[in-house]
């Protein structure tokens, strides 16, 4: 494509405006990326000088007060009523495990102990770990024999022959 000298030249000068405005643009950009910055700077010693304080002298002077109260309240709570009635409960229970074992171990004086029983062996949970093995194979064969698929069943009608 064969362009004028003239045609040449404005695009030239189109081009090099282009570069300027690009050059002015990225001047621009980082210009309004420092006030950003100076902006958010500012934001921070604000926030620590004014919002802060003010922040905290009213946590101190009305949250702070609400909740140790409440935890005072709660500490007595748990002091004069459920310690002492978790205590009753307690002792009194250990006192009838007492009067249990009192009773048993006297009933108990004259007869010889039980002989313990065995607890399972190796070989009972291998046994049995087979045994539940071998039954989740049954029903899994059982289940894939007995399924709903539509190729397994037979048709009622007869087929019919092929023409010869």
């Amino acid at each position: 494509m064969n362009l004028s000298r003239k045609r040449k030249k404005e695009l030239r000068k189109l081009q090099d405006n282009a570069t300027q405005l690009w050059e002015a643009q990225q001047e621009l950009v980082g210009h309004a990326a420092d006030v950003a910055r100076e902006a958010g700077r500012q934001l921070g010693h604000f926030n620590r000088e004014q919002v802060v304080p003010v922040v905290q002298d009213t946590y101190n002077r009305r949250v702070a007060p609400t909740v140790d109260r409440g935890l005072k309240i709660g500490k007595q709570v748990v002091d004069d009523k459920v310690v002492p009635v978790v205590g009753g409960v307690v002792g009194t229970a250990l006192s009838a495990w007492d009067v249990a074992n009192a009773k048993r171990s006297k009933l108990m004086h004259g007869v010889a102990p039980a002989p313990k029983k065995k607890s399972l062996g190796l070989g009972s949970v291998v046994a049995i770990v087979l045994g539940a093995a071998a039954a989740i194979g049954v029903v899994v064969a059982a289940w894939q024999a007995l399924r709903a698929d539509d190729e397994l069943w037979v048709a009622d009608d007869p087929l019919s022959t092929p023409n010869a």
